[in-house]
């Protein structure tokens, strides 16, 4: 049986960005005379594009540019190292990589920062690459870049904690696993009908089984 090629998301699958993403915001929204938001505002948009999040909070779309080069200013600086990895994604990483599991990083959050966050947890040469999003980058979009210039294949699960890394996958007739331990809801994931749908870190071995 051929192994599959596993792609994962980063955000809230295998690190948890909220203390990071929030203080930066908060950093850009004071810059800007916008009233501070509290973590809990943050949570639900964890994984999504930067100015979706950036627009739904401020409701005001007039100055979203400034404040994402604001809130990358604080987030390049300190905020990347302000995030955690999940407990025991790291042996797992580890193990599926030594045992020649082909590994990739798909994320809407931008390339530079995602590299610096897996180099600073010292997973970074764990993968074959990692695809970075940007303003205007749909993760589907990625997706879609990685199967034309041939890094990844029909025979992929995408990895994710959200809706949108499944519809991603879908979207690019992909299969999809879902992790319960980041930001998205069961109901939300359920709702996409992944293939499989895990608890705890330590299950995401039994997909190369």
């Amino acid at each position: 049986m051929t192994k599959p090629f596993l792609l994962f998301d980063l955000d809230g699958t295998i690190s948890d960005p909220i203390e990071g993403i929030w203080r930066s915001i908060n950093y850009a929204l004071d810059a800007f005379g916008f009233e501070p938001c509290s973590i809990q505002q943050i949570s639900p948009f964890i994984g999504t594009p930067l100015d979706q999040t950036v627009n739904s909070i401020t409701q005001d779309a007039s100055k979203t540019g400034e404040i994402i080069a604001k809130f990358r200013e604080r987030f390049s600086a300190v905020g990347y190292s302000e995030n955690k990895l999940y407990p025991g994604i790291r042996k797992v990483i580890t193990y599926l990589s030594d045992n020649k599991i082909s590994l990739g990083v798909c994320t809407s959050k931008r390339k530079d920062f995602a590299k610096k966050i897996l180099k600073m947890f010292d997973l970074h040469d764990r993968f074959e690459f990692v695809s970075g999003g940007d303003i205007g980058v749909k993760k589907y979009h990625q997706i879609e870049a990685l199967l034309s210039e041939s890094l990844i294949d029909q025979n992929t699960l995408m990895i994710g904690d959200r809706a949108i890394d499944l519809i991603s996958a879908h979207k690019n007739g992909l299969e999809s696993v879902g992790v319960l331990w980041g930001y998205g809801s069961k109901n939300e994931l359920e709702a996409e009908a992944p293939k499989r749908l895990l608890s705890k870190p330590s299950e995401l071995i039994t997909l190369i089984m």
